[in-house]
């Protein structure tokens, strides 16, 4: 199996939308478009549809039709085709003049019959047909207007958006978040008293809500088809309870059974909770520049996982603010340019200094190669620098082109590097130190009143100062890292002042943040009562005294955080580190944690002999190919490290890690106070 399946199992399927779009109006979902993005790009497509005009369009409600001389249209979609994606898709033909219409959806035929409740008996004596399909071809003629026009409606595994040959995402999943004990109580309260949740260790399939439920069956049906591209036939594990559950559905999701029969080769996935593990979510440690480009640059509209790079400073126009949105942002994604994406790969997979360096050295290359007038400079790489390099560019059209991907990768590292964001990074690193040295020595209480005077309203705060949201992120760490509190009238007491701080600060703010506005519940800060902030902070305190019992159901892992002694300071340990330890160890012992989720009759069987017979379980270290899956978001260091960590523990491991998105600091506090976690939005 090549190193590249996780890209192949992208292309591939692409290859497939790609061969049905020419001279195509063709829409797609943002989800849809970002696995484009990382995998073939947008230049792909639009070649594949070939003529002068460019037909890509959003699918949104408001998407413009097709007019009279455009009579086909190809929609890629990554969500169920169901209610109101069913709606939009109705209303975009009937205003059009189409008479042949594509639907290409990402999810399987199966998962669309467990949407229209269908006994999974019944689904099985289906296999080979595709009713839902075909009643949605039958209805797509008749909103085109006549029977006699062509549809066709098919599933093909847009799952993931490659970033790297070893490392994948999954946009249409990218708020997909494991559960807090809160949201215990609230699945608690439609259950019968007789059948009342424990804890997030009691959790499982038929407890969670049907949105949640049909949002894994969609996410293990993709996972499925990506094993099938790999030719294997897998053994799956769970770390943390929404884990458990998407790892059970997938060792028995039943339209893979015949798949597993016939695989040649074995592979082990381990889904683990990100919950479990918060610190290094929102934590600095991370030594890379793609770390800190992602935080300091805004999002690309519509992407969860790319950045937008001011592309001005190519232009004769002038770097005014105004200016930025005239011009087309640059990215990081660079599927099709070689230079670039191997360049993207080694910022990927190197420290920050050494990173800065290369991108140096592919700028100089590239300007020596296009005969510019490159004056060569040693030392420490600054932003200026690589600027002065970049604009040697500016007036050479056919240089520009030539180096277009890599020019967008030096903006991005010159424009990170100048970037206020990129010097607090290392004043959020040192204070980080610090508390790990503080949690040592003393108590919860004690770390809270030294953050205390930190907490300033924004008439007496500076640059040097930490925002609302940046306090967030602080609390996040200090709670995550603690772990499991010892709770008395200190900690209470210290606790209380931190909110009232905290709500405090909220009412002064001049603006209210997007984040801000979720936790609050109010837009503008005008109106908000020191009573209604003070109630959202206590919510908030709520979420920040469940991430510190995130690990109080493990045995194992139950702390990430390492005491300092006489010859080593206090440090934090990552969970993922432990976990792939673990795998790897060299006695091979059976962990508790890290749970076999059996699948079907024969595993079951096996468990019960292996009480009385000496019966080997599965264990995760037993096959060549190991895809490790953080559900709710990874970061660059985080994969770097695992990838470092099985070549060393294990050479000759093939490892794929997989996560639901790219994570920056300030998308945890985003994902935390998200009201939609057990029920999200599945587009019907």
């Amino acid at each position: 199996m090549s190193a590249s399946g996780v890209l192949s199992f992208t292309q591939q399927g692409w290859e497939q939308v790609l061969a049905k779009v020419k001279r195509a109006v063709v829409y797609l979902d943002s989800a849809c478009a970002e696995s484009l993005h990382w995998g073939c790009g947008s230049t792909r497509l639009l070649e594949a549809v070939g003529g002068p005009d460019c037909h890509l369009r959003e699918f949104e409600p408001d998407a413009v039709g097709g007019g009279a001389k455009q009579p086909k249209a190809v929609f890629v979609l990554s969500c169920l085709l169901k209610g109101r994606t069913v709606e939009i898709l109705r209303d975009i033909i009937c205003r059009s003049h189409f008479q042949y219409c594509v639907v290409v959806t990402a999810v399987s035929h199966a998962v669309h019959l467990t949407a229209n409740h269908v006994p999974a008996a019944a689904a099985a004596e289906m296999e080979g047909q595709q009713p839902v399909f075909e009643q949605l071809e039958e209805k797509l003629c008749e909103w085109m207007g006549n029977m006699n026009y062509t549809a066709e409606v098919f599933h093909v595994p847009l799952l993931l958006a490659s970033v790297a040959p070893h490392f994948a995402l999954t946009p249409a999943f990218a708020s997909l978040f494991p559960l807090l004990p809160q949201d215990v109580h609230l699945l608690n309260s439609t259950r019968p008293d007789k059948r009342k949740l424990g804890s997030l260790g009691d959790v499982d399939a038929t407890a969670l809500t049907p949105e949640l439920l049909l949002q894994i069956r969609c996410l293990v049906s993709g996972l499925s088809s990506l094993c099938e591209h790999l030719g294997v036939r897998e053994e799956c594990f769970a770390v943390g309870s929404l884990s458990r559950v998407i790892a059970a559905d997938l060792a028995n999701y039943a339209p893979a059974k015949n798949r597993k029969k016939t695989a040649a080769g074995r592979a082990s996935v381990v889904f683990m909770d990100r919950t479990l593990d918060l610190t290094g979510a929102v934590g600095h440690h991370g030594d890379n520049l793609v770390e800190k480009i992602i935080s300091a640059l805004p999002q690309l509209p519509g992407h969860t996982n790319d950045v937008m790079v001011n592309m001005i400073e190519l232009t004769a126009l002038q770097t005014e603010e105004e200016n930025c949105n005239v011009v087309a942002p640059g990215c990081l994604a660079q599927s099709n340019d070689t230079t670039a994406k191997a360049l993207w790969e080694a910022l990927l997979n190197t420290k920050h200094k050494e990173a800065v360096m290369e991108v140096r050295r592919h700028l100089v290359e590239a300007a020596s190669r296009e005969n510019l007038p490159i004056k060569m400079s040693m030392g420490r790489v600054t932003p200026g620098q690589l600027m002065s390099y970049i604009q040697l560019f500016k007036n050479n059209l056919k240089a520009l082109m030539n180096h277009c991907g890599l020019l967008q990768l030096g903006l991005a590292t010159a424009q990170t590097l100048k970037h206020p964001q990129t010097a607090k990074w290392d004043n959020f690193l040192a204070f980080e130190r610090l508390l790990l040295q503080s949690i040592g020595e003393s108590t919860m209480s004690v770390v809270l009143n030294q953050l205390l005077p930190m907490i300033k309203p924004v008439t007496q705060r500076t640059n040097e100062d930490y925002s609302p949201e940046e306090l967030l992120i602080l609390l996040i760490y200090i709670y995550s890292v603690t772990g499991e509190l010892t709770v008395d009238k200190d900690l209470g007491e210290a606790e209380e002042k931190v909110k009232k701080a905290l709500a405090q600060v909220f009412c002064e703010e001049s603006e209210l943040s997007p984040l801000l506005q979720k936790i609050t519940d109010w837009d503008s800060s005008i109106n908000l009562t020191f009573h209604k902030s003070k109630i959202a902070v206590d919510k908030l305190f709520t979420s920040l005294r469940d991430i510190a019992g995130a690990r109080s159901l493990m045995k194992q892992f139950k702390s990430v955080y390492v005491p300092g002694n006489h010859t080593h300071q206090a440090s934090y340990k990552p969970l993922l580190k432990q976990v792939v330890e673990e795998i790897f160890h060299p006695e091979r012992p059976d962990s508790i944690d890290i749970e076999h989720m059996s699948s079907g009759l024969t595993d079951l069987l096996k468990t019960g002999f292996s009480m009385f017979m000496k019966v080997s379980r599965p264990h995760p270290s037993d096959y060549p190919v190991l895809i490790l899956f953080v559900v709710g978001g990874v970061t660059v260091s985080e994969v770097k490290m695992v990838k470092d960590l099985v070549a060393s523990l294990k050479p000759g491991t093939q490892v794929i890690v997989l996560s639901t998105r790219l994570l920056k600091p300030f998308n945890i506090p985003e994902l935390l106070f998200a009201t939609d976690r057990l029920h999200p939005d599945l587009g019907f």
